[in-house]
């Protein structure tokens, strides 16, 4: 009887399923990061953009000599990245606002989706972001002692929309002013609100009325689309709203409006858009697109400035970098605030703020070995946290391949990456990988969203190892994309794999650990693909190592 018990569990641990077979682990050596080569800045200046890179709708505040500034992530993880400067143009990350399990999930996410447009501010020695988590639970409030965290799990906030941010007046009194629906029924695809309401700020409860601010933009009969990003600052005995309008693309724009009260009613100024590119000439030299969503911040030396986000695309609107955080200085005439006259170009070299300037942060190398026990912030996975079941550090990286592909919504890749900041960039990891079925997969990979990735790695194809190119170009095409080309790889040790990135295309190559010269897998492969305009806009690139079970192939 026993006997016959063990034959049939025998019987049936011979039948089970291949995706539950051991899952190959690949060991990642070292992953580095070089930039392309950036243009001399002259003494006393500084270079747009001053957070390279996916870091759309910048938001800041200003506490003693210190400048705090946080961005989107969408459903990238951890959230919400905390930075920290004192001269407004160098910025270290200090941690992540989102960073632990449990604040928000994200499962079954794309990539656009959760924390859009961050509001960072402080007050009563706290510092707060409010923020929303779109199809995942709304707005929100997080609230920390210290900018580095820990950072409270979400207070959730009764009120629709989006891009929630806080004002706090002279007299305590606090608001919050977001972009939601109108009142009735939108006259037009794009018609927005900018709506105000108390808060309580110990408990999160608002109260009192709720209060439309703007009603579709500055000129309600041109029918302006998508007002979104409020914030308001006081000046002068006046309290100032600002706000982007005309949708995150080329039509982007920032607007700005004044009145004697928090709760308006506010006056359109007499220029408006204070900032906007969308009326420049498409074949200007040192071309910036899609400017807006910004937020100001005043100096001890009584001067403005305004960071926002924008775009350098390399043709048309394709960038790879997707919206990057710029800085330039605002100016006043007659009591109105402007960020640039009309018609003129953003400028990517700019005289630098009266600050001082101790530190220079460089974006455009880095080098990980994974020595350590915890992750750099910098590095990113695709929604809820990662667990120990599929990376490990501390000797390098240990990854373990998952059964999840990268244009999957069921379940987490085993991808860990960081931003692209150049539009020339060179990624390099040294890798050891052994295949156990066909399809099995590691290596490099670059991905934009769940419709768009480029990798290289080791494969097995037909029982023998290879290395291939993979890419997914279009939501019907595999979710773990095809393979465009491959080559044959004989031994079994560690592999070097690179990604040479000149804007809308890529050299893919490979050669043995310890090997001088390299094998290109593919030249000048168009990677346009991946350009954040095929993608909502939203995000942009991120790069890093990647392993995938062969049971994901769809």
């Amino acid at each position: 009887m026993i006997r016959s018990r063990y034959l049939i569990l025998a019987m049936a641990a011979a039948s089970l399923p291949a995706a539950i077979a051991a899952q190959p682990v690949a060991h990642v050596a070292e992953v580095e990061y070089q930039g392309g080569p950036q243009p001399e800045t002259a003494p006393g200046a500084f270079r747009n953009p001053v957070l390279p890179g996916f870091q759309p709708d910048p938001s800041l505040v200003k506490v003693g000599k210190d400048f705090y500034l946080v961005n989107s992530t969408f459903a990238w993880f951890p959230g919400i990245p905390v930075y920290h400067s004192r001269d407004l143009v160098n910025w270290r990350q200090i941690g992540n606002a989102i960073d632990r399990p449990g604040m928000f999930s994200f499962k079954g996410m794309r990539t656009n989706d959760a924390i859009f447009a961050p509001a960072i501010s402080h007050y009563g020695g706290k510092f707060r972001i409010l923020d929303t988590c779109v199809r995942c639970g709304g707005n929100f409030m997080l609230v920390a002692d210290r900018p580095e965290g820990p950072w409270s799990d979400p207070v959730w906030l009764d009120f629709e929309g989006i891009d929630p941010s806080l004002f706090v007046d002279d007299d305590g009194s606090a608001w919050v002013l977001n972009n939601g629906a109108p009142e009735g029924e939108p006259r037009y695809e794009g018609h927005r609100a900018i709506w105000i309401q108390r808060i309580e700020l110990a408990t999160g409860k608002m109260f009192g009325p709720r209060k439309v601010l703007i009603d579709g933009g500055v000129r309600p009969e041109d029918k302006p689309i998508w007002a979104e990003g409020p914030h308001i600052f006081k000046h002068d005995g006046w309290y100032y709203l600002t706000a982007a309008e005309g949708g995150t693309a080329e039509d982007h724009s920032q607007t700005i409006y004044r009145s004697r009260r928090p709760d308006g009613p506010y006056e359109a100024g007499p220029v408006n858009p204070i900032l906007t590119q969308r009326d420049l000439p498409p074949d200007r030299p040192s071309r910036v697109e899609a400017t807006g969503h910004a937020d100001f911040v005043q100096l001890d030396d009584g001067s403005w400035w305004a960071v926002f986000l924008a775009t350098v695309p390399f043709a048309g609107q394709s960038t790879l970098l997707g919206r990057e955080t710029f800085l330039l200085p605002v100016t006043w005439k007659d009591g109105w605030p402007s960020i640039l006259p009309k018609g003129a170009p953003v400028p990517l070299t700019v005289k630098r703020p009266p600050l001082p300037s101790d530190e220079r942060v460089d974006w455009t190398h880095w080098r990980d070995t994974f020595n350590v026990p915890k992750l750099a912030p910098q590095w990113l996975h695709l929604r809820d946290p990662a667990t120990a079941s599929w990376y490990r550090i501390g000797n390098g990286l240990d990854l373990t391949a998952r059964p999840v592909a990268p244009g999957s919504l069921n379940g987490q890749p085993a991808f860990l990456g960081r931003r692209l900041r150049q539009q020339t960039a060179r990624i390099t990891a040294r890798i050891a990988f052994t295949p156990e079925r066909d399809e099995d997969f590691a290596g490099l990979m670059a991905f934009m969203n769940e419709d768009h990735f480029t990798s290289i790695g080791i494969t097995r194809i037909d029982g023998k190892q290879r290395i291939a190119l993979r890419e997914r170009r279009r939501a019907d095409q595999s979710q773990s994309g095809v393979t465009v080309a491959s080559a044959p790889l004989s031994g079994s040790g560690p592999v070097e794999l690179a990604i040479e990135i000149d804007r809308g295309t890529a050299d893919f190559a490979w050669r043995p650990a310890g090997q001088k010269d390299w094998q290109y897998l593919a030249r000048g492969q168009d990677v346009e693909h991946m350009a954040s305009v095929h993608g909502g806009l939203f995000t942009g690139t991120v790069i890093g190592p990647f392993a995938q079970q062969a049971t994901a192939l769809q």
